[in-house]
């Protein structure tokens, strides 16, 4: 990309988007187009074509997609698959009408089976049944990985996918029951040390193990794939380091200075027991992760203290 180019990032209020605009901005990119939600919807064809039409743009990161926690998931599978099948079908379809030079969509590391093995390949994808908890937001994401997948090789487009493990930073949903793990987790325990709350009810048992990846780290990591990586398979972004949900707690109340206890309730579920992926792949084109859990953690903290 050039810092003339008109660069179109979709989902720019979000927590991946609003981190990838100033990603842009810290680089010397001010051409960074922005759909308005006001009176804009992502999810209308007719909405999508418009904006393309009156704005050209030659890049397009499509950061943009219904997701949460999950509860969310298996409370809405109607929303969690069919608004990310519309939202992503209209921009892909959209961009390839409109001439779009290159364009990045955002996958998750939820596409993978649920018995991977571990860490997990690229090359993972499709071997195995999902995880039941948020089945239909996978399929949504696999849906769209394919037709980038489709349009480069009946086309020819440079439409790549990207596919990040669990994703937290300063601007996500902070809720306790819609909210991703880590920043449910963080605003839970920082709650309740504010309120002085004896006690902090965190679901599942604790045991599972996750990777974690900063937003700002991963909006570092989609500039330099959408100016390096041109390849037809997806490409996982993380950090390769993987903890127990228990642990990450722990890690939060004591960088909240919290006194209370932690009470696991084993009666919800866990969802899938390991998830990590494997990032040879980014490495090898010289990319990896610059920030750690604390860091990450305390940044959060700080955008809390300043916002909520």
């Amino acid at each position: 990309m050039d810092s003339e180019n008109k660069i179109y990032v979709a989902g720019n209020t979000g927590l991946v988007g609003s981190a990838i605009v100033r990603k842009l901005k810290e680089n010397g990119y001010s051409n960074i187009i922005s759909s308005p939600r006001s009176n804009f919807d992502l999810k209308s064809q007719y909405d999508v074509e418009k904006f393309f039409n009156i704005n050209r743009p030659d890049y397009v990161f499509l950061a943009a997609a219904r997701c949460g926690g999950i509860f969310d998931n298996i409370n809405y599978p109607v929303d969690y698959l069919l608004d990310n099948l519309n939202i992503q079908n209209n921009i892909i379809s959209t961009a390839y009408k409109y001439e779009v030079k290159k364009l990045m969509f955002f996958a998750s590391s939820c596409i993978f089976p649920k018995e991977s093995l571990q860490p997990i390949k690229e090359e993972y994808l499709l071997t195995g049944p999902l995880e039941p908890t948020n089945e239909y937001y996978s399929i949504a994401k696999i849906a769209g990985i394919k037709l980038c997948e489709a349009y480069r090789k009946q086309y020819g487009c440079n439409f790549i996918s990207v596919n990040p493990c669990n994703v937290y930073g300063p601007g996500d949903k902070f809720d306790p029951l819609k909210g991703h793990v880590m920043s449910s987790l963080i605003y839970k325990i920082w709650k309740a040390h504010k309120e002085n709350q004896s006690d902090v009810i965190c679901f599942g048992d604790g045991s599972p193990e996750r990777e974690f990846i900063h937003v700002d780290d991963l909006a570092d990591a989609s500039l330099f794939l959408m100016n390096s990586y041109n390849e037809h398979g997806i490409i996982n972004i993380g950090t390769g380091i993987d903890y127990t949900i228990k642990k990450i707690a722990e890690t939060i109340k004591e960088l909240v200075g919290y006194s209370g206890n932690l009470v696991w309730d084993t009666t919800k579920p866990n969802g899938m027991l390991k998830k990590v992926l494997d990032v040879s792949k980014l490495n090898s084109f010289g990319w990896r992760s610059k920030i750690n859990l604390n860091t990450g953690i305390e940044s959060v903290l700080n955008y809390l203290e300043k916002n909520i």
